[in-house]
């Protein structure tokens, strides 16, 4: 795999909310992110958090949960 200037090996999570702005692939992501988690969003837009904080605030514990005690 190419070594991509500004690319990172942390875990990456991304959610992809239907009426956003922009709607990138996973494989441009995994070119510069390690994209662990990846979530089509059934509704929200560019502003998640004001529009749908209920399934954007479930993602971000979804995701933070695998972190729990991990040291």
């Amino acid at each position: 795999m190419k070594k991509w200037t500004g690319s990172s090996t942390v875990p990456a999570a991304f959610a992809l909310f239907p009426k956003d702005i922009s709607h990138p692939p996973r494989e441009w992501a995994e070119r510069f992110f390690n994209v662990q988690r990846w979530q089509q969003m059934e509704r929200g837009g560019h502003f998640a958090a004001m529009e749908e904080p209920e399934i954007l605030v479930e993602d971000l514990r979804t995701w933070f949960r695998a972190f729990r005690g991990a040291n």
